[in-house]
C-alpha cells in the first residue's frame, strides 16, 4: 500500500476538485459527501500503509521508505517523492482523522449558507495541501505544501469576505505568513547553496559532513523565521487570533490539525540540523517559552470565546517549540497530537456554543448554559481540564512530559521550565475561567435568546474527541513510551533529549505542575463562580489595568500598526505617487513624447506628392554627383 501512497492525497484533492466544479449543483447537504469521504477514506488509507510500524519490530532503516513519484526539478534535487516513516505517518493520521470529524461537524455549523459546496472545496484542499506538506521527501516539495496551506488559510478566514473584519484578516494571515516565508526561501536557498540539492535524504543525513556550526545556525535560524510565521510564534503570531473571523470548523481545522503545526513539524523534521546548533535550539526554546507566556497572560482578559482558545493556541505552540527546542522531539510531537484532539474539541465545542446562541461570542453574556446543552458542557469540561493539565487526561501526560524535558536539560533552561510552569498555571486558570462564564453561574443572555443543545451531527463529533481526549494520553506515559518507540526510526542518529528516568523525580514534576493547574482552576472558581458579582468587580478593579493591558494584547497591533503599517503605507504611496507616475510613467511618457516629435518633424518628407519625391530625387543624385566630384580631385 506505501506504493501508491499518493492517493492518501489524491482523495482530498479530487474532492476539492468535484465541489469546485460541481458542488453548486449537487446542492447541500449532498456536497459534503465526497468532502466526508475522502478524508475518512485517506485516512483509513493512511492507518493501513502505517500498520507494520504498530506491529512489528522493524530494523530502523527498513522503518523508512521513499515513494518516488516522478521526476520534478531534478537539478535542485526536487524529485515528487514522498516520504513514509513514523513522523510522517503520525502527522498524515492527525490531519485526516481530526479533519474526518471537523468535516463532519461543519456540514451541521454551515447548514443554509449559500457557499456551502465552495467551503468544502476549500476544507478539502486544506487537507490535500497539508499532506503535500508531511509526506515531502524534500523542501522544495514541503515549501510547495507550505505555500498551499498560507493559500488555503486565506481562503477560508475571508470565507464570509462580505464583513470587512474577515476580509481583513485573511489579508493579514497572508501577509504575516509571507513575512515568515521569506525567511524559510532564504534558508532553501542557504540549504541548496551549501549542499547542492534541497532532498531530505541527503540534506538531513550527517549533515555535519558539510556545514558547519556556523552556517548551521544561520541555516535554522532562517527556518525558525518560517516557522514562527506558520506556528504563530513571536513576533509573528498576531495573524492567528484574527483568523477567528472564519467559520468555527475552519478555526478548529487551523488551530488544531493543519497550519500552525506546520513549523513545528518542520523544526522536528530538520532536527538533525538544528543538532549542529545550540544557538538555534536555545533560540527556539526560548521563542517557545515567551510566546507561552505572553499569550496566556492576553487570554486570561479576553471576552471573546473564541479569542480565547486563539491565543490558547499561540501558548500551546510555544509549548512545543520549548520542547523541540531542547530537541525533544517527541515530547514537543506527542503534545502535538494531544493538543490536535483536546483544541479541535475546545473549538467545536465553542462552535456549538455559538450555534446556539445565535452567532453569540461575548462570555459575558452567556452562563448557565450547561442544563442547556448538556452534552456540549460534558465534551468542553473534559477538554478544558486536559488543556489545565489534570491527570489522567491527555494534557497532563503531554504537558509533563515537556516541562520533564527542560527540567532535565538544566542550566538556563531550568528558567524555561519555570516559565513553562507559570504558563500551566495561567492556562489552567482562564480555561476555567472560560468554563465558568459559558457554562456556570445563572443566564445573562439576552431576551428572545433560545440556546439549545446542537443537533447529533455536530454533537457526535465531540463524543468522539472527548474519548480520545480520556484516552489518547496512555499512548505516552512514564510507564510505557510507546509513542516514543514509535517514532525512534525518524529520528535515527539524531540526538533527542528525554525525561529524566529517576521516577522519584518525575513524581515530584508531576505532582508540581498538577498544583500549578488545580491552583489555577481554584482562583477562577472563587473569582467566577463562587463569588457575588460585587466581589468579582471588587477583586477585578484591583487589577484592572494589567488585564486592560492584556485585553486589548499589549496594544502589539498597535505598535506594528504605527512602527510597520503606517511607515509602509507611506512608502507604498510615495512610490505610487512619486516614483511610479513621475519616474517610471515620466520616463516612458519622455521617450513616447521625443518620438511622436521626431515623427511630427520628419512627417513631411512622407507627403504623397510625386513632385515633391521626383524633387528629392534629383537633389539627391546633385548631391552625390558633388561629393563624387570632390572625391576624384
Amino acid at each position: 500500500m506505501v506504493d501508491y501512497l499518493w492517493i492518501v492525497i489524491a482523495l482530498p484533492l479530487g474532492a476539492a476538485l468535484f465541489n469546485h466544479f460541481l458542488g453548486r449543483r449537487v446542492g447541500e447537504p449532498r456536497a459534503a459527501v465526497p468532502a466526508i469521504l475522502s478524508v475518512a477514506g485517506a485516512f483509513v488509507y493512511a492507518a493501513l500503509a502505517a500498520r507494520d510500524f504498530f506491529v512489528s519490530e522493524r530494523a530502523s532503516e527498513e522503518a523508512v521508505t521513499v515513494v518516488r513519484l516522478f521526476d520534478w526539478i531534478p537539478g535542485l534535487g526536487a524529485t515528487a517523492e514522498l516520504l513514509w516513516d513514523p513522523m510522517a505517518a503520525v502527522m498524515t493520521l492527525v490531519v485526516t482523522g481530526v479533519g474526518a470529524l471537523i468535516h463532519i461537524y461543519a456540514v451541521g455549523y454551515m447548514h443554509g449558507d449559500p457557499r456551502f459546496g465552495r467551503f468544502f472545496t476549500y476544507l478539502n484542499l486544506f487537507i490535500a495541501s497539508m499532506l503535500i506538506l508531511v509526506l515531502a521527501n524534500n523542501f522544495a516539495l514541503l515549501f510547495v505544501g507550505w505555500e498551499l496551506v498560507g493559500l488555503c488559510s486565506y481562503l477560508l478566514i475571508s470565507f464570509w469576505y462580505t464583513r470587512p473584519s474577515a476580509a481583513a484578516a485573511g489579508k493579514k494571515a497572508f501577509v504575516v505568513n509571507r513575512i515568515g516565508d521569506f525567511g524559510f526561501m532564504v534558508a532553501l536557498m542557504v540549504i541548496f547553496a551549501a549542499f547542492g540539492t534541497l532532498s531530505y535524504t541527503e540534506v538531513l543525513h550527517e549533515p555535519g559532513e558539510v556545514i558547519g556550526a556556523g552556517a548551521a545556525t544561520a541555516v535554522c535560524l532562517l527556518l525558525l523565521v518560517g516557522a514562527a510565521g506558520k506556528s504563530a510564534q513571536l513576533p509573528l503570531y498576531v495573524w492567528l487570533p484574527d483568523a477567528m473571523e472564519g467559520p468555527t470548523p475552519v478555526s478548529a481545522l487551523i488551530h488544531a490539525a493543519t497550519m500552525v503545526t506546520a513549523g513545528v513539524y518542520m523544526v522536528a523534521r530538520t532536527g538533525a540540523l538544528f543538532g549542529l546548533s545550540d544557538v538555534a535550539g536555545g533560540a527556539a526554546a526560548t521563542v517557545g517559552a515567551l510566546t507561552a507566556l505572553l499569550a496566556a497572560t492576553i487570554a486570561v482578559a479576553q471576552r471573546d470565546i473564541k479569542r480565547v482558545l486563539a491565543y490558547s493556541t499561540i501558548s500551546q505552540l510555544g509549548y512545543m517549540f520549548m520542547a523541540v527546542g531542547v530537541a525533544g522531539y517527541t515530547a514537543g510531537l506527542f503534545h502535538l497530537v494531544t493538543h490536535a484532539v483536546f483544541k479541535a474539541l475546545l473549538f467545536l465545542g465553542a462552535g456549538s456554543v455559538i450555534h446556539a446562541m445565535a452567532g453569540e461570542q461575548n462570555m459575558d453574556r452567556m452562563g448557565g448554559l450547561r442544563r442547556k446543552m448538556p452534552i456540549t458542557h460534558l465534551t468542553m469540561l473534559v477538554a478544558t481540564l486536559s488543556i489545565a493539565g489534570i491527570p489522567p487526561l491527555a494534557g497532563f501526560w503531554s504537558k509533563d512530559e515537556i516541562l520533564a524535558v527542560l527540567f532535565a536539560k538544566g542550566g538556563y533552561y531550568t528558567v524555561l521550565w519555570g516559565a513553562g510552569l507559570l504558563t500551566a498555571l495561567l492556562t489552567a486558570f482562564y480555561m476555567a475561567r472560560q468554563y465558568f462564564l459559558v457554562f456556570g453561574g445563572e443566564a445573562r443572555w439576552g431576551e428572545g435568546a433560545e440556546p439549545h443543545e446542537s443537533p447529533r451531527i455536530m454533537t457526535v463529533p465531540l463524543l468522539v474527541l472527548g474519548v480520545l481526549t480520556v484516552l489518547i494520553g496512555f499512548v505516552n506515559t512514564p510507564f510505557r513510551l510507546s509513542f516514543e518507540h514509535f517514532l525512534a526510526p525518524a529520528f535515527e542518529g539524531v540526538g533527542l533529549l528525554h525525561a529524566p528516568e529517576d521516577g522519584f523525580l518525575l513524581t515530584a514534576l508531576a505532582l508540581v505542575s498538577t498544583a500549578a493547574g488545580v491552583v489555577g482552576i481554584a482562583i477562577a472558581y472563587l473569582v467566577y463562580h463562587h463569588a457575588s458579582e460585587d466581589t468579582r468587580e471588587r477583586l477585578l478593579g484591583r487589577v484592572r489595568r494589567p488585564l486592560m493591558t492584556w485585553e486589548h494584547g499589549y496594544w502589539v497591533d498597535e505598535v506594528y500598526g504605527r512602527l510597520i503599517v503606517k511607515p509602509g503605507l507611506a512608502l507604498a504611496n510615495w512610490s505610487a505617487g512619486f516614483v511610479d507616475q513621475r519616474v517610471i510613467d515620466g520616463l516612458v511618457n519622455g521617450i513616447g513624447g521625443a518620438v511622436r516629435r521626431a515623427g511630427g518633424r520628419l512627417r513631411p518628407l512622407q507627403s504623397g506628392f510625386v513632385r515633391s519625391y521626383g524633387a528629392l530625387l534629383a537633389l539627391g543624385a546633385v548631391a552625390l554627383v558633388a561629393w563624387i566630384a570632390a572625391r576624384g580631385l
